[in-house]
Parts: structure tokens; C-alpha cells; sequence
């Protein structure tokens, strides 16, 4: 089992705990440790399992501490938290990428039998694609969000790197990739086939400046999300701290933290990684807090997956021009979802989701006769 090949987490006088309060994270989260072994997993919620693999990486001459990334994320207080934590220490490279790959694959497949999420620290965005795996084989259709400022399709005869991954998953056997969604993109960054693609195959995206204006609509696609990834070129120099490798436009930290808790309160997100780390101080200081959002979130999950709409459901009925959207709205958590129908009797995609998270917003602008743009790719992806 490829737990087995995770090495330990330092110990407390080397993360310099014995000088920090009890109450703090590094005092009450579950170790792997050099003196006392692989901690018991049972009651546990959500693992950290950090990564070096960066042979495919967009810095891969730059060496992410996740010692010191450990330091800043353990003097951090918990909020009001039930979960319980683990810290499964770090999987070293493999001999080749492939089997780093296999092991992230074993991994997540273990932890996931645990119902345990993983959140993988590190390395490349190409590793996604192993994470990918663990779903295929177990033939769920699975929904992507990543948070990228570029689509990451191939544009050159290497199928699968961190700047192409997505292809590979397109193009693998069965392909059960039932939706694909980028936030944060970046129009410069893009080529125009990658644009034709994405509307070819229905997916969804949201530009830059879109989430920075109303962080909140992201919301309903992370809902919808099994796998969330973060590729850190996506965030500004100045949230990063790196001036040199950074880029003026991106993500601030702010709404980055937002984006995390989103993806952490998701009901149906089962895995979460962030990758393309760069090497500053003040992100590692960031990233702490970006994984202490993720968690926070899962700690507030509304237990509304699958939905299912009863007495705690309010429904509204839009008649349109040409036909009526139904909506309902959750007096649990007070989110949002339209309903998608299919007159064609197909019996893959058609069962797997009839309900589509959505805002207000969308509500909304049914209201005005205006059809919301999930809605129409949903359909036709069900086609």
C-alpha cells in the first residue's frame, strides 16, 4: 500500500510546537511520526498528504518547503471544528512521474474507502490526473473545477504535463469527465483553439476579473464539484510574494481564502489539491490560511448531497417564453438549484445530475426571460 511510502512528519521540537499554546493546530491534529508511527484514522475527516513531485512543474527548479508551510498551517487556531484532522506526512518522488502517479492514485483510493478527503500539498497540476483515476475506476462521472489561469489543453505533441493534463483526461478510456470548469482564467494566457474547445465540449468558465468582482457565483459550480484543484500561477505577485516568477494579475489572497471555503463546504468534493507552489515566505503564510478555509468549510457542510427535495425545499416555477424552469431553494443553507430535463431517454449522463446548483442570480434572470448559461451547457452536455 502506497501509505506505506509516506515519509513522517518532523517532530514537535523540529516544528518548534513545545513553544506554542495548546489550543493551536500542530497540538491537536494527527501525525505521522518517526516515534510514533502511522496514526489510527478512524473519526478522521480530512488528511493532508504532502507532495514533491515537480518534474513537470512550471518551477520545477524551485523547491517548496512544506517543513516550513507545516510550521505557519500549525500555529494557526482551529475554528469551532467537529472534523477531525491527519497529517500523513509527504510522498517523495518516484523513480519516474508514472509512479508518483500510481501512488497518488493508491492513496486517494484508500482514503477515499475511509471517506476520508484528501488534500494534497504540492507538486505539479498534472498530478489531478491520478486523482482522476481513482473516480474512472470506480466508473463515476466526475466534475472538475479548477482554479487556473489557463485551461491546460495541449498545444504540443507532449500529451500530459502541468500545462496539459486536461487533454490526457479527455482523451483516457472510459472517459467519464462529466464537466470540466475553469475559474479565474486569464484571456492572454489562452489560445483561441483552447476557447473553441472548451465551448465545443460544453464546459464551463469564468474569467479573472468575473470572480473578482462577485467572488459569490462561484460558489454553485465548486458545489457541483468531486475534484478541486488549485494551480497557484493563478494568484497575484502580490499574494504571492514572488516578484520574479509572479505575474501582475491574478487572484488576491482574499478571495482566494473565499474560494477554498466554497470548495471546502462543497458537499460533494471528496478531493482537493493544490499545486505550483512558489517559494516565498508570505505564500506559505497563505497557504496555511487557504487550507484552514478549505477545512473550515467542510466543518459547516450542509449534508445537501445528494439533494434530495422535500418539505425543507421551497420550489418556484419560471414559465418562460418557450418552456419553465423549476427552482428550489433550501431553507437549510438557503442555496440555490434548477432542475435540467432531458425528453431523450439516454441512460448515462441523463441520471447523473437533474439538479444543477445555481444562485439567485440565475433565478432571477429566468425571471426575465433570460436562460442561464450553466443551464444551457448542462442540457447539452446531457445530449
Amino acid at each position: 500500500m502506497s501509505l506505506e511510502l509516506l515519509v513522517p512528519v518532523e517532530e514537535e521540537n523540529q516544528l518548534g510546537l513545545s513553544l506554542l499554546p495548546q489550543q493551536v493546530l500542530g497540538k491537536n491534529i494527527l501525525r505521522h511520526s518517526a516515534v510514533h508511527g502511522f496514526p489510527d484514522l478512524k473519526g478522521v475527516s480530512v488528511a493532508l498528504v504532502g507532495l514533491e513531485e515537480n518534474r513537470n512543474s512550471y518551477y520545477p527548479n524551485s523547491f517548496f518547503d512544506l517543513k516550513k508551510f507545516r510550521k505557519y498551517f500549525y500555529e494557526l487556531y482551529p475554528g469551532n471544528w467537529s472534523v477531525r484532522l491527519a497529517d500523513l506526512g509527504n510522498l517523495p518522488n518516484g523513480e519516474k512521474v508514472e509512479d508518483t502517479y500510481f501512488a497518488i492514485k493508491e492513496i486517494v483510493t484508500h482514503l477515499r474507502q475511509l471517506n476520508i478527503i484528501p488534500i494534497l500539498i504540492g507538486g505539479s497540476h498534472d498530478l489531478i490526473f491520478p486523482i482522476y483515476q481513482v473516480y474512472q475506476d470506480q466508473r463515476q462521472l466526475v466534475n472538475i473545477v479548477s482554479v487556473d489561469r489557463s485551461f491546460d489543453f495541449s498545444q504540443e505533441e507532449e500529451l500530459i504535463s502541468g500545462r496539459s493534463y486536461m487533454s490526457k483526461i479527455i482523451m483516457n478510456h472510459p472517459n467519464l469527465l462529466n464537466n470540466y470548469t475553469n475559474l479565474g482564467y486569464q484571456s492572454y494566457y489562452c489560445a483561441q483553439e483552447e476557447n473553441d474547445l472548451m465551448e465545443k465540449l460544453f464546459f464551463d468558465a469564468l474569467r479573472l476579473g468575473q470572480i473578482l468582482d462577485d467572488p459569490k457565483q462561484t460558489e454553485p459550480y465548486f458545489r457541483d464539484a468531486d475534484i478541486v484543484g488549485f494551480d497557484m500561477k493563478s494568484i497575484s505577485c502580490q499574494a504571492s510574494g514572488d516578484f520574479q516568477n509572479g505575474t501582475p494579475n491574478g487572484l488576491d489572497a482574499r478571495t482566494l481564502c473565499t474560494l477554498a471555503r466554497y470548495a471546502g463546504i462543497s458537499d460533494r468534493v471528496t478531493a482537493f489539491g493544490v499545486f505550483e507552489m512558489p517559494a516565498t515566505t508570505i505564500f506559505m503564510q497563505l497557504l496555511a490560511q487557504v487550507i484552514w478555509y478549505f477545512v473550515e468549510g467542510v466543518n459547516f457542510r450542509f449534508g445537501e448531497y445528494p439533494v434530495a427535495i422535500g418539505p425543507d425545499f421551497k420550489t418556484y416555477n419560471v414559465e418562460m417564453t418557450h418552456q419553465t424552469l423549476r427552482f428550489f431553494k433550501s431553507e437549510k443553507s438557503k442555496r440555490w438549484w434548477m432542475e435540467i430535463t432531458n425528453d431523450l431517454n439516454v441512460n448515462n449522463k441523463l441520471k447523473s445530475s437533474a439538479l444543477l446548483p445555481c444562485t439567485q442570480e440565475d433565478y432571477q434572470d429566468a425571471m426575465h426571460n433570460k436562460l442561464p448559461e450553466r443551464w444551457l451547457n448542462a442540457l447539452k452536455r446531457l445530449n
